[in-house]
This record gives C-alpha cells, structure tokens and sequence, in this order.
C-alpha cells in the first residue's frame, strides 16, 4: 500500500466518523455541563423543600448516576456502537443486583421515604416494631433508637417505613389518664373532690382543657374513677408517677380507703 493509498484511506475514515466524534464531543461537553446545573437545579429545590441534610447527597448522586448513563449511552450511540445488547446486558445485570439484594433495596427506599415525609426525627420518642425509645439516629439503611433503659434498637427502615407507629412527640400536649378506686361505703364526692384538689395543686396540670374526673366502673371490690388531664409533653411521667403517690398519702390521711381485691367465704355447718 503507497502513500497515497493510506492517505485516502485517512480522508475516508476521516470523512465518515469526523463528524459523528465531533458530533459525540460536542454532546458529551454540552451535556456533562446541562447534567452539573441540572445538579445544582435538584439541590436547591430540595433545599427549599425542606429535605433532610443526609438524604440530599443520596438523591442528587442517583439523579447525576442516571443521568451520566444515559449520556454515555447517547454518546456510544451517535458513534454507532450497537447499543442494544450492552442495554440488555446491563438490565440483566440490573434485575440480578436487585434480586440479591432486595432487602437491602428496601430498607434504602424506607430510609428515604422518612426522610423525605419525616413521620418522625431525632430526639422524638416513637413506639414502632414493638419497641418504645428515643430516636437517635435516622440513617439511610436503619433508624437507631434508645430506650428509657439506655438500650440500643436497631430497626431496619424497610418495615419501619411502612408499618403502624405512634409518635409520643408529634403535639406540644399530652392527656395522662388514671384509674382510682376508692372502697365501698367511702363517700364518692369526697373522693372526686380529693383528686380534683390535687390536680388543681399541680401547676403542670393545664387548666384548659378541664381535668376529667368521673366514676368509670363499679367494680368487684372498688368504685373506680376515671380521671383525664392534660399536661405539656415533656412533664407526662412525672405528673402520672407523682399523682399516684399524692393520691395513695392523701386517702389516708383522708379516711378515704384504696380497696385491694378481696373475696368472702361463708362457712355452712351440716345439721
């Protein structure tokens, strides 16, 4: 082969993929700088939406990770490198990944529908999977609690995103609820006004709404009272816990008897 020969066949080559690579540059150029401020576009609305700090990278990073791909496969494409099988190839690939490892998948999906819709955050104590504690930790895969005994839970958010929950720290107040009984034959409106007094005494005690005190039941060995008030959140175990020790001290001093089950048996002689 001459020179001349290899000099058209540069020209040819030239003139046939000349434009596609300079085509393929130009798109890679102006689509890694539209795929940076679609970026930047996607940061800011989550900023303004008010999204978690730790989810912010996660989501952008999957957003740029798709959208690279699908640039690289434009790319590939106007050089003409067949782009079917290495599609096919990577679904494949994609659908086993996922197979292996759909927990996992799930748990990261869970992770961040709560930090997206934030049914709870640090520091509120939650009642979720059978267990009561404080959130401690709201990572992407697990939500780490820690109960009033100073243990650590670990639950997986896959269940937790899509099981029942109670948040105890949602609302500013609480409603604390006893049950009181007080022995039959003690006189019930002396009972009812002892409790409302030490309710009253309570400066943790809201006073609106009005504490609730009422009989509830007519027990096997007691008059029972239900009593309802309410209290801001914070102040919930230590007016329960205190009322119930006020209330035992103060029935007796009272004359008022807090009755304990008791059964009476008769004893019949034969003839």
């Amino acid at each position: 082969m001459n020179t001349e020969e290899i000099v058209n066949q540069i020209t040819q080559i030239t003139l046939l993929y000349g434009p596609k690579l300079m085509g393929a540059i130009v798109v890679w150029i102006i689509g890694g700088w539209a795929i940076k401020a679609l970026g930047r576009g996607v940061e800011k609305a989550l900023n303004k939406g008010g999204t978690d700090p730790s989810l912010m990278p996660f989501l952008t990073g999957i957003v740029n990770g798709l959208l690279r791909v699908m640039l690289i496969i434009t790319v590939l494409g106007m050089l003409g490198i067949e782009m079917t099988s290495f599609i096919a190839i990577l679904g494949a690939a994609g659908l086993a990944v996922g197979m292996a490892l759909s927990g996992t998948l799930q748990n990261f999906a869970g992770g961040v529908m709560i930090l997206i819709f934030k049914p709870f955050k640090v520091g509120d104590v939650i009642e979720a999977q059978g267990y009561v504690g404080s959130v401690s930790q709201i990572q992407i895969f697990n939500t780490i609690m820690k109960t009033p005994d100073n243990k650590t839970i670990i639950i997986p958010n896959g269940g937790l995103s899509t099981s029942s929950m109670i948040n105890y720290s949602t609302e500013a107040t609480r409603r604390v609820d006893w049950t009181i009984g007080v022995a039959y034959g003690d006189d019930v409106d002396k009972a009812r006004a002892v409790i409302k007094r030490l309710c009253d005494e309570d400066s943790r005690i809201l006073k609106d709404p009005e504490v609730f005190i009422a009989v509830s039941a007519l027990a096997d060995s007691s008059v029972n009272f239900a009593v309802r008030a309410w209290v801001n959140a914070p102040d919930y175990w230590g007016v329960y816990f205190e009322l119930n020790e006020k209330v035992y001290k103060t029935f007796a001093s009272e004359g008022l008897n807090i009755p304990y089950p008791q059964m009476d048996v008769h004893l019949h002689k034969d003839a």
